[in-house]
């Protein structure tokens, strides 16, 4: 399934909803309007636009996330290593380490994510 993408202010509609889901349309105004500014009309209409394109789905008032964080999140990196690093993870990775201080405990969390991956496990 192709992920549709999710615009910058979408995103932080979406944040929002992932911490709250299922959460009524009613409610999910109020905390756009406190967390974002938004008003009410602006919040439906982002609620249906991620609807019509599949991210979200409003049933008689109340929202849900199609779409997880990390499938949004996935999606959003595997853009930017298309369109900056021209598809080269290694390229990407060597730009995010030199502006980077990589903990030794997070140094750790990556080796431990490359040998599952090289052992065939996710």
């Amino acid at each position: 399934m192709e992920i549709p993408k999710i615009y910058e202010s979408e995103y932080r509609f979406c944040l929002i909803l992932w911490e709250h889901e299922p959460v009524t349309a009613v409610e999910l105004v109020k905390l756009c309007q406190e967390q974002l500014g938004w008003k009410r009309t602006t919040t439906y209409t982002v609620i249906r636009r991620l609807g019509e394109r599949g991210v979200v789905k409003n049933d008689n008032g109340t929202v849900t996330s199609l779409v997880s964080k990390e499938e949004a999140q996935a999606c959003e990196i595997d853009e930017l290593v298309e369109k900056k690093f021209e598809g080269s993870l290694p390229a990407f990775i060597a730009a995010f380490t030199k502006r980077q201080d990589l903990s030794a405990r997070e140094l750790d969390e990556v080796q431990e994510m490359i040998d599952r991956i090289r052992k065939g496990g996710l």
